[in-house]
């Protein structure tokens, strides 16, 4: 007989519908097991606990799932993908109603039908009551539009949800024209393709007939591209294949549902993704807790002020999303632009509503226009504008980010700098992203406390349930979820050994880093705040060999004064006991950005005023780091460098400037004064000889370096691959770098200076200062201490 399955987010709901379906079939025993809630009160479905009730409920015939609604479904095809090959093939994933459906399959199966006919007819389940009540149309009467057409076939597995719409929408309105579709098969109505919330009311399933019309200039044009994208599942395909290339859906789907799937390189049992902080991490999956979030009472400040309030507001999560540049999250940045839903909260300022009340007023509709759709994977998309609008919100309301729920592991699908810059080592044993990059903010600051993470793993990590227990090498980039015994073994193995390691370097972290030929190399630390030179200190740094000044200018309404920099700037050398700082100017622009410097938008802003640029282009600011930096050199040691010199002619305008706040400070130049500059382009590299004249020390950027050389953003994840490790391109540029210099000394303070494997390459290039994150310094001169 056909055994039954009920997946369900609450477990007294299973049991009732359960109870129900055994009215209609006393005396005919069905097999019928709960996979509901987490436990009695709380709900949630939970894939390893589906997977043994399937287990449970077949007798050789077959079993029939039923699922209610949302993560229902995919927990349900995450357990499918665990089972054993044969008992797979037995299983059908039902989309019928859960209480109707249930009803029908149970009878039906008491009769002795096969798994296909009972589905078949839990499907059918809700036609009595169809016929009974007749089916409401409500939907207006469709216009006539004048312009060419077509009808395409919809073959994306799961219909047009989020990111296939989104593709749709991004691409209509790339078109001067004004493009509707509908979807032909229900004889919906048509609704406007710039819209990604009125596109994904239409329930677009797989098998469906998608309608596209539009009228205008570029008519015709619009039509074809939206018909030859659905012919290509609307860029499903491919979107998946990159993934999968990159180790990050299939790696993270596999792990995520069997641990001891084979390698795809180092530990059995271990998928291998990016790595982006070394160590290694053994713990149970958490998630980031949202902070309760409302509009509050307030008064009104008038429609134009609280229309700006929203538009900055939206500004701000535009960049957050785009700085994520995963697929995944491109319905969240439509949603951003959506014309429906801004135009509702717009609407609702206009008549007197404050800018947080109005947003959450106007995504509280769109969400409850999804919560009602017919299919699963359509009512998902609430909880993107859901996550949206809170995103949103927190920025009009500047309320703190999400912060771990519990100890263990974190998996996120990214962190903000604030987020990751509120991670407890002693609670937080390592990090598991589903996107990111090594040379994101979130990598640095989780190098900076010594957590343990990987990236780039893919969205599938996301449906990791709460609580799995996950194991993680951040040094490799291996990833084990659920892993078993021999695995969780050598995780724990390499654990000790990694600490035992970190426990010996530690301890000699104070000693200076001398090669076996007996070179003395300096080995600095990267810090951008108080807690981070205190870090440096402790963990034996040489020196402060990058210090972030921008942590002082970013997230403020006005540039900090002279006096605010010398006492921060102190505060630095103080808590590194007297060790030489070296200060960065600003380094503004591209990915920070300064509220007070408004700058017109760039096509491309790590091509623009940024770094040197922009603080010659602001020469009032500009001055005042410069009179900070030579007064605190009064007192301490003090290397200072510009950020992004391209030029000789911007190196001696930085420099000029800096004569002038000598002058103006009127006590002559400080005697532990020294002037350099960074390379982070590669024409300043091959043309380093050039810049010999004008500065005391060479500072390598490699992460800057590495993407300009390369023509490979640092923080796309597609992009990992290419950038990843000492390419030989750049290797060249550094010997052009170190040949110029002379006797004139060159480190380098990218993240490759954390590379142990990279060092010696480095060193024998004649770089002579490495600088790295705190955590790392005591590593890191062991590394020298073996070249």
């Amino acid at each position: 007989m056909v055994g039954l399955v009920v997946v369900c987010h609450s477990r007294p709901l299973a049991r009732a519908a359960v109870a129900l379906a055994a009215e209609m079939t006393r005396g005919r025993p069905v097999t019928v097991e709960i996979a509901a809630g987490l436990d009695e009160d709380t709900f949630g479905t939970d894939a390893l606990a589906i997977g043994e009730a399937v287990t449970a409920a077949d007798s050789g015939d077959g079993v029939v799932i039923l699922m209610d609604l949302g993560s229902a479904v995919l927990s349900a095809e995450t357990a499918l993908e665990m089972l054993d090959d044969d008992l797979r093939e037995r299983v059908v994933l039902c989309p019928a109603p859960l209480v109707e459906g249930l009803v029908a399959a149970a009878v039906t199966a008491a009769s002795g039908a096969g798994r296909h006919e009972v589905a078949a007819e839990a499907v059918a389940g809700l036609a009595g009551k169809q016929s009974h009540l007749g089916a409401p149309d409500e939907r207006p009467p469709s216009r006539t539009a004048e312009g060419p057409s077509a009808v395409v076939p919809v073959t994306n597995p799961h219909g047009l949800h989020a990111r296939p719409a989104a593709r749709l929408v991004t691409e209509a309105r790339a078109f001067d024209a004004h493009v509707e579709v509908r979807n032909a098969t229900t004889d919906a109505a048509w609704v406007p393709a710039s819209s990604l919330t009125r596109v994904a009311t239409l329930g677009l399933l797989k098998g469906h007939e998608l309608a596209v019309r539009a009228s205008g200039r570029q008519a015709q044009e619009a039509v074809a591209r939206i018909v030859a994208l659905a012919q290509q599942s609307f860029g499903e395909a491919e979107v998946d294949a990159s993934t999968l290339s990159a180790g990050g859906a299939d790696g993270a789907a596999r792990a995520g549902s069997a641990a001891e799937t084979d390698a795809a390189a180092g530990t059995d049992g271990a998928r291998r993704e990016r790595a982006a902080s070394p160590g290694v991490a053994i713990g149970p999956a958490v998630r980031l807790r949202e902070v309760p979030i409302e509009a509050p009472q307030e008064p009104f400040r008038g429609a134009e002020a609280e229309t700006r309030r929203l538009a900055d507001a939206l500004a701000a999560t535009r960049r957050e999303i785009d700085r994520l540049r995963d697929p995944i999250f491109e319905a969240h940045r439509l949603l951003l632009e959506d014309d429906d839903l801004l135009s509702d909260a717009r609407g609702r300022i206009e008549q007197g509503e404050t800018a947080p009340a109005a947003w959450q007023a106007a995504t509280a509709r769109v969400a409850a226009g999804f919560d009602a759709l017919p299919g699963p994977y359509l009512r998902e998309r609430a909880s993107d504008v859901r996550a949206v609008g809170r995103q949103v919100l927190r920025a009009l309301l500047g309320v703190a980010a999400a912060a771990p729920d519990g100890e263990g592991v974190v998996v996120a699908a990214d962190l903000t700098p604030a987020e990751a810059a509120t991670l407890d080592p002693e609670r937080i044993a390592g990090v598991l992203l589903a996107g990111g990059s090594p040379t994101s903010h979130a990598a640095i600051l989780a190098r900076t406390r010594g957590i343990p993470a990987v990236v780039g793993a893919g969205p599938r990590v996301l449906e990791i349930p709460d609580g799995t227990l996950v194991a993680l090498d951040g040094g490799t980039g291996e990833v084990a979820v659920a892993p078993s015994g021999p695995v969780l073994a050598a995780f724990r193995a390499r654990a000790e050994q990694h600490r035992a390691r970190r426990g010996d370097a530690r301890a000699s972290a104070g000693e200076p880093a001398v090669t076996r030929a007996g070179v003395r190399i300096a080995v600095g630390a990267n810090i951008g705040s108080l807690e981070e030179a205190r870090a440096a200190s402790e963990n034996g740094a040489d020196l402060a060999g990058l210090v972030r000044t921008e942590f002082l200018f970013l997230g403020r309404e006005s540039a900090p004064g002279v006096d605010e920099q010398v006492a921060v700037y102190r505060g630095l050398a103080e808590a590194l006991g007297g060790r030489r700082l070296t200060l960065r100017t600003l380094d503004g622009g591209s990915d920070k950005p300064l509220a007070y410097l408004p700058a017109p938008p760039e096509a491309n802003p790590f091509l623009g005023v940024r770094g040197l640029r922009l603080s010659l282009a602001h020469p009032a600011l500009f001055a005042e780091q410069l009179l900070a930096v030579v007064r605190v050199a009064r007192e301490t040691p003090v290397s200072l460098m510009f950020p992004m010199v391209t030029t000789v002619a911007e190196l001696t305008a930085a420099r000029r400037m800096l004569d002038e706040a000598v002058t103006r400070d009127g006590s002559g130049v400080p005697a532990g004064l020294r002037v350099g500059m960074m390379v982070e382009v590669p024409a300043a590299a091959l043309g380093a000889a050039g810049f010999v004249p004008y500065v005391d020390f060479f500072s390598i950027g490699t992460n800057d370096l590495t993407q300009y050389t390369l023509a490979a953003e640092r923080g796309n994840p597609a992009l990992l691959p290419l950038a990843a490790g000492l390419d030989p391109a750049v290797a060249r540029l550094i010997d052009e770098v170190c040949s110029a210099a002379g006797d004139r000394p060159v480190a380098v303070c990218g993240e490759l200076a954390a590379d142990e494997s990279a060092v010696p390459r480095l060193l024998a290039s004649g770089v002579r200062q490495l600088s790295v994150a705190p955590s790392l310094v005591p590593l890191v001169k062991e590394a020298v201490r073996a070249a």
